[in-house]
């Protein structure tokens, strides 16, 4: 039987919140067909704390889980997250000296440490190596610290770095075509590309949603916003065009957060300055999150500019929930998607006015609202569903 080891640093396992991709692939596994080990750290990056290495839980699986012990840190963007990776690569490279050798290793980026250690290994080992792009490094890191030249120079490292990877695939898999572009510009000698965007089972989706109980309010309109409440996503700006609105004397708007972050109760003193109707509800068990998604009407996703972001996590929810979107990302894989599939407006960055004319468009126009967000469902059936996107992955890994 073949042996594969799929590492990851970022990953959720099946009781932890979250709707965690290594997770989802590696149950989709024919156990008669692969052998899978899953390494990922000891460090739960999505609620940044410790996970309990002797959790019993992890015996219960249906492949072998390894934990490697990682330091941790406290934010997303700060020296100590670099000097904990680097830590954890270090681990994992010590750890692969004493196993077997696999067939495969599948592998995600970032973090790039790691990522590194096991490109060099696959490469010293003659093992087949495949690469999961979950995000650009350095290219997220230059959006928050934007110093013309010197941004270049600092991160250039990293980017050499990242190359370096990039190009001892064999094969390469991103959750976005953007992502998947940045790899194979550099990797020549790949054999296979799959892009699978993060998604989510939709057939769980629904059973969420139509095991609630919660009805909704037709006396209020209900904008969400699905995700971190952090320096990435102009929140203030949202909030700017529904006081707009509340000017004009429209006054049943409610704005909806389904998330935390940094920047939580900035968010939180800013809606209450502006006297706008907010509903921070905090980080939402995956079924409420569904349940309360599918009863708003319009969804946003309000990115900053120059954002390194491609198809994200949220915009899939917002698809699998039916919900016309409101876009300001300037991705334009992602605006692409809005237009051809006509699942809502894609409108500049930092523009309060536009933003409150179009939620303005979808409040008084119901039927557009509905065919909206009619489309939006049918683009989660043909592009997020993990059923039928992720069989490519599911293939390659078992073959």
């Amino acid at each position: 039987m073949k042996k594969v080891l799929i590492i990851a640093n970022f990953a959720r396992f099946p009781w932890e919140e979250g709707n965690g991709r290594f997770s989802y692939i590696i149950n989709s596994l024919n156990p008669e067909k692969v052998e899978i080990e899953f390494i990922t750290s000891s460090f739960f990056h999505g609620e940044k704390k410790q996970r309990d290495l002797n959790d019993k839980r992890l015996e219960n699986l249906n492949y072998k889980a390894t934990l490697i012990k990682e330091p941790g840190y406290n934010k997303n963007v700060c020296l100590k997250r670099f000097y904990s990776h680097n830590i954890f690569a270090k681990n994992v490279k010590k750890y692969l000296k004493t196993i077997e050798k696999p067939d495969l290793i599948y592998v995600a980026t970032p973090s790039l440490d790691v990522a590194k250690v096991a490109a060099n290994y696959a490469q010293n080992n003659n093992i087949k190596l495949a690469i999961d792009v979950q995000d650009l490094w350095p290219e997220a890191f230059k959006m928050v610290f934007k110093i013309p030249v010197i941004s270049d120079i600092i991160f250039l490292p990293m980017k050499l770095q990242a190359d370096k990877i990039y190009k001892k695939a064999d094969y390469i898999i991103s959750v976005s075509e953007t992502y998947a572009n940045r790899a194979t510009k550099v990797n020549k000698k790949y054999k296979e590309k799959i892009v699978a965007y993060l998604g989510t089972d939709l057939k769980y989706f629904d059973e969420c949603k139509n095991i609630s109980k919660i009805k909704k309010d037709n006396s209020i309109f209900e904008i969400a916003y699905l995700g971190t409440l952090g320096s990435s996503y102009d929140i203030k700006n949202v909030i700017d065009a529904i006081k707009i609105l509340n000017n004009k004397g429209i006054n049943n708007l409610k704005f909806s957060l389904f998330g935390n972050g940094p920047l939580e109760n900035e968010f939180k003193n800013y809606a209450k300055e502006k006297n706008i109707n907010c509903d921070f509800t905090g980080r939402l068990d995956y079924e409420l999150m569904v349940q309360r998604l599918c009863v708003s009407d319009v969804a946003i996703n309000p990115i900053r500019k120059k954002s390194a972001a491609s198809i994200i996590n949220k915009v899939g929810d917002y698809a699998a929930a039916g919900l016309p979107v409101i876009n300001t990302q300037e991705c334009l894989e992602y605006r692409k998607l809005v237009e051809d599939y006509n699942i809502g407006f894609n409108i500049e960055n930092n523009n309060p006015e536009q933003l409150a004319d179009k939620i303005l468009e979808l409040y008084n126009n119901k039927s557009l609202k509905n065919i909206m967000g009619k489309n939006n469902r049918r683009l989660a059936e043909e592009k997020f569903d993990r059923r039928k996107s992720y069989l490519k992955i599911k293939e390659l890994i078992e073959n």
